[in-house]
């Protein structure tokens, strides 16, 4: 409890404290905007970086051809690179193509990682294993920024594989978001957390080790990496707000019963939370959006009339005049919580609340 009430007042006092507020970028993928929205600004990013200069990403999915040759072509002007890639997706295959491109003769060599984190003994029908799902692609001009949210480039023009895009969902049309984080201190440390996963790869135990990333705090927005040994800051977070605030979870994945217990416990104290959600029961469980409805919560799911996935993952909190954003990778789920590597930040940015507030208006008018 004690360390609960810790980690509130430091938040609570950079929003009392005086700070210089940073500008960042915010920008939305989905129906509302031109398909391909994301993939076309990491793209452009990459263009943009001269010879010197450096891009290191890391992500979960990437099956996007036109990236990756832009990446490679990146190198051959002289742009150093670090490029992180989960080894073993939930489609184990999906990143194959890209993989092979970027291993290639004229691929980008060592710059490429691909990493497969050793999983726990688990029962014959089940699956035990930590995955990199974090979503973060840094670039040093034209001003460094690093970008975490979302999106990862799962999708490819042509589309070779129609019967992937079913499951995953075309996450070029769909819904989401990548924040351009241009502080100096967030954007330094970010850049050190991709390399060190580039330059060695974690382990099962990686968080308790020495060489885990530290969360990074600045004036307005503090950074927090997954797995975690300690307790779930985000979690945290909404345990001490007020029960006269107001929580709005925008959620692609609700399948822990702890995440539906953590927010039933907000409900019971008649905090004022809304819930917007995907809209297979895959990702959404019918038993937890029952027990939401059974709490009062009020709960809908996001369906698109082209079954458009909702991949956003934020959390918007109101309480007096203080207003927070949570964004970035991940889930309300068992592995999000306990096993994957995440990035998640918790900010009192302006800039970024009215645009996740923008956002959450757009959702509810459908």
């Amino acid at each position: 409890m004690e360390e609960n009430q810790d980690i509130m007042r430091v938040l609570l006092n950079r929003v009392l404290t005086p700070q210089t507020t940073s500008f960042p970028e915010i920008h939305f993928g989905g129906p509302d905007h031109p398909s391909g929205q994301l993939r076309n600004l990491l793209e452009e990013r990459i263009a943009a970086v001269p010879a010197g200069g450096s891009i290191n990403w890391v992500t979960y999915y990437f099956r996007d051809i036109r990236l990756a040759k832009a990446l490679i072509q990146a190198q051959k002007r002289g742009v150093h690179i670090t490029l992180c890639l989960e080894g073993r997706p939930r489609i184990p295959y999906a990143n194959d193509a890209a993989i092979a491109l970027l291993k290639g003769e004229k691929g980008i060599g060592d710059a490429l990682r691909v990493i497969t984190i050793p999983g726990l003994p688990s029962p014959s029908d089940k699956s035990w294993k930590p995955q990199l799902h974090e979503k973060l692609y840094c670039f040093s001009h034209p001003e460094p920024v690093a970008f975490i949210g979302s999106f990862n480039p799962s999708g490819n023009d042509p589309e070779d594989d129609p019967g992937i895009i079913l499951e995953i969902g075309d996450q070029n049309r769909g819904y989401n978001a990548l924040v351009g984080l241009k502080d100096p201190m967030l954007v330094e440390k970010l850049i050190e957390h991709a390399r060190r996963l580039h330059q060695s790869p974690p382990g099962l135990f990686y968080r308790s080790t020495t060489n885990a990333d530290r969360d990074v705090h600045s004036t307005d927005t503090d950074i927090y990496f997954w797995p975690r040994i300690d307790k779930h800051p985000v979690v945290q977070f909404l345990h001490n707000v007020g029960d006269s605030a107001r929580i709005r979870i925008a959620a692609s994945h609700i399948r822990a019963e702890n995440a539906a217990n953590v927010m039933i416990k907000l409900a019971q104290r008649g905090i004022n939370l809304e819930i917007l959600a995907e809209a297979t029961a895959r990702r959404v469980t019918p038993k937890v959006e029952q027990r939401l409805l059974d709490a009062g919560i009020r709960f809908r799911r996001i369906r698109h009339t082209e079954s458009l996935p909702m991949h956003l993952k934020f959390v918007l909190i109101e309480e007096n005049d203080c207003a927070w954003s949570v964004f970035g990778s991940f889930n309300w789920t068992k592995p999000s919580f306990w096993l994957n590597h995440e990035i998640a930040a918790i900010s009192r940015n302006p800039v970024i609340f009215q645009a996740f507030a923008r956002c959450w208006d757009k959702l509810q008018s459908m």
